[in-house]
């Protein structure tokens, strides 16, 4: 099903983020999985879409066909205007430098380099034009980890790693954000504090958010949410 604001978005040629028509599949022991479907989405700018499905249903799938880090069996997906079956590898990791962002469940810190050398890192090679260490500084204290700059990922708990991340992911001001299961890696308090952070860094800069989880409560902040079943993307 495509939904109203799906149509109004590409009428009106807003959306950062589009999919079309968009299959995987892959194969397996049995013969050929079909992980997704003739999936049809697009993302408005600032507007923070859920993706939601059990696990196995092809959530992450998804998010990184829509990002770019994969490619799909068939459709196309379009990222800031950009077809991205058009672009080999490093032209689609251009496309993405300091204008989309990513947080994983998994944090995905350097463990060799300090939380600021980690957000500095982005900025470096995003190619962004300010003063990185300026900026990576900026992003680490608006996420309340002043104090913390120069600690290694192994020194912070798990709710200060994923500071770190999100200061990452936005310290380049993104015009869209990935996120796939931010808080599965955290207890309930941590994770409400870093969906706090999140979505208020998120409206604050104006970026658009692309969430990946199975928690109904989290989705319920987005502006809308899409449930993956069988493949198929729907609003039910």
């Amino acid at each position: 099903m495509v939904s109203h604001s799906n149509v109004a978005a590409r009428a009106t040629g807003t959306a950062l983020v589009e999919a079309i028509g968009l299959s995987k599949s892959v194969q397996g022991p049995g013969g050929r999985l079909d992980i997704l479907k003739g999936v049809d989405l697009a993302v408005a700018p600032a507007e923070a879409v859920a993706i939601l499905g059990a696990s196995g249903s092809g959530k992450s799938t998804l998010l990184g066909l829509l990002a770019g880090l994969d490619l799909p069996s068939g459709g196309e997906v379009r990222l800031l205007s950009e077809s991205l079956g058009n672009l080999e590898e490093d032209a689609r990791a251009r496309l993405r430098a300091g204008q989309v962002g990513f947080v994983f469940q998994s944090f995905q810190l350097l463990p060799a380099l300090t939380a600021l050398e980690n957000v500095m890192l982005s900025l470096e090679l995003g190619g962004h034009p300010g003063d990185a260490r300026k900026l990576a500084l900026e992003a680490l204290e608006r996420v309340g980890l002043k104090d913390r700059v120069a600690h290694y990922p192994s020194q912070l708990s798990g709710g200060e790693q994923q500071r770190v991340a999100v200061a990452r992911a936005f310290a380049p001001n993104p015009k869209v954000l990935f996120a796939d299961e931010p808080t599965g890696n955290l207890d309930q308090v941590t994770g409400e504090q870093i969906i706090r952070l999140l979505f208020g860094l998120k409206d604050e800069l104006g970026t658009a958010l692309v969430l990946v989880t199975h928690d109904v409560e989290l989705a319920g902040r987005c502006d809308r949410r899409l449930f993956l079943r069988d493949g198929v993307l729907g609003t039910q």
